[in-house]
């Protein structure tokens, strides 16, 4: 990192720190929510089969778990930092 040579340099350094502070931070709770959810689902779906072989219900929570995965996934990827600044 080189040292800031005028005023106000540093201080967009520091955002840029900070910034890439905050993403990998994303990065990493994402991570875990998808892991979260593949061992749910290896779970769930055995069961289902196992118990109600006729009936899939393990569908449902794939998808009402899927839907704010995938949120949280644009989330993390930066889709909604405009809107959160504000332009």
């Amino acid at each position: 990192m080189t040292q800031p040579d005028g005023p106000g340099e540093g201080h967009e350094v520091d955002e840029a720190a900070d910034r890439e502070t905050a993403a990998r931070r994303r990065r990493g709770a994402l991570l875990n929510h998808f892991i979260a959810y593949f061992a749910a689902m290896i779970v769930l779906i055995p069961v289902n089969f196992l118990t109600t072989p006729g009936y899939a219900w393990f569908v449902f929570p794939l998808v009402l778990w899927g839907a704010p995965l995938a949120i949280h996934t644009a989330f993390a990827m930066g889709l909604f930092d405009g809107w959160r600044r504000g332009g």
